[in-house]
């Protein structure tokens, strides 16, 4: 028994969506990677995510930062600049990610909205 707790609490899956696997880690991700200059600040991303709230929104980019995904950079000025762009490990996700949004959009009937297809 205490092996099964072992390898289950050891499971990259397990690890890798208990991470980032939310709501909305993914579609920051995705924003972050199709910018046309890799570099974005938070109302940047926010305008495109209307419906996640600012609160959720800074979580969401602490918790990607957290994870070594997103780096954040802090300018010296008055008013501070913030502006986030993706690590190198959170580049090395771009084409899974990319794989899921193909597999989705190819699914998307089947998924979304239930239609049933009988091969």
């Amino acid at each position: 028994m205490a092996d099964i707790q072992a390898e289950y609490l050891a499971c990259p899956i397990r690890q890798v969506v208990s991470r980032f696997g939310d709501k909305w880690s993914l579609l920051v991700l995705f924003l972050l990677n199709k910018s046309d200059t890799g570099v974005m600040r938070f109302n940047e991303i926010r305008r495109f995510m209307t419906d996640c709230s600012q609160k959720m929104l800074s979580q969401t980019l602490k918790n990607l930062e957290q994870n070594n995904l997103v780096h954040r950079e802090v300018y010296p000025e008055v008013p501070p600049r913030v502006e986030y762009s993706l690590t190198n490990t959170g580049k090395s996700l771009i084409p899974a990610l990319s794989a899921l949004i193909a597999w989705g959009q190819e699914h998307f009937d089947e998924v979304v909205n239930k239609t049933v297809i009988i091969d």
